[in-house]
């Protein structure tokens, strides 16, 4: 992971939250209270992937009466990676120098959104991180911690990563970030979206600092995690680890970076 060394960063400029949303119709509210409470001066931008729980017109509603707060309607369900690559785009085409990822649910605490952004300040990144020291999950099940700690793991090992929350989704990235990590080649979903963008961000050599963070469960509906999504993450995390792999032993045989 690259410590930054002596660059100098620029000020952060506005922030927009983007928060992606599929029947959140109980979440959507609060969640956006507390961000407006936490942070301000940070815009929200949620991305509704056409909720049939009628998530999309409460947030309609939410914005009619708050200038802060837009929603972006999205013709159905995508994916979560699909849903923040189109709120990027939103933030980007709106001139905000920082975007950041939160989900709706309340797991992602926005009163821990100030630590990041002031972390933001000498990074090019920052994660929120469960994994580290002061960084912890409440009220999970046994079998999720171990498949979320595992997942982390098998992803920093298989693509040696120094980052210790690879899976994270509570971000917060400087907008020229994003820029040079070539999102339109990008294809993942949830899991393998967040430690897609994570291997990424220390390819191109950005610095990345993880804060920690305390990641409570949903209290209201239900999780979005998959089998499907799992095996997404493990065959992709696979993948990219032997093409690492195989790229480094070819520049060492023949001197140089494979074509």
């Amino acid at each position: 992971m690259n410590d930054g060394g002596q660059r100098q960063y620029g000020p952060l400029g506005r922030i927009l939250v983007i928060i992606p949303t599929y029947d959140e119709a109980e979440n959507i509210t609060p969640i956006v209270s507390r961000v407006r409470a936490a942070v301000p001066h940070a815009d929200i931008l949620v991305a509704d992937d056409n909720s049939p729980d009628g998530t999309g017109k409460i947030a309609d509603e939410l914005a009619a009466a708050d200038d802060q707060v837009h929603v972006l309607h999205r013709r159905g369900k995508e994916g979560l990676g699909a849903a923040y690559l189109a709120g990027f785009r939103w933030g980007t085409e709106h001139g905000y120098g920082v975007l950041v990822e939160m989900d709706a649910d309340g797991s992602h605490q926005p009163e821990e959104l100030p630590r990041l952004l002031t972390a933001l300040k000498g990074a090019d990144l920052v994660l929120g991180s469960r994994w580290v020291p002061g960084g912890r999950v409440v009220n999970w099940p046994r079998s999720r911690e171990v498949i979320s700690r595992g997942g982390s793991l098998y992803s920093r090992l298989a693509l040696g990563l120094d980052v210790r929350d690879v899976t994270g989704g509570y971000r917060a990235f400087r907008t020229e970030t994003l820029a040079g990590l070539g999102l339109d080649e990008v294809a993942s979903q949830g899991y393998c979206f967040q430690v897609d963008l994570a291997r990424r961000s220390v390819a191109a050599g950005y610095h990345v600092v993880e804060v920690p963070i305390t990641f409570v469960d949903r209290e209201i509906g239900d999780s979005k995690m998959s089998r499907d999504i799992l095996v997404e993450a493990l065959w992709r995390v696979t993948g990219w680890g032997l093409t690492a792999r195989t790229s480094k032993v070819t520049e060492k045989v023949l001197g140089r970076k494979p074509s």
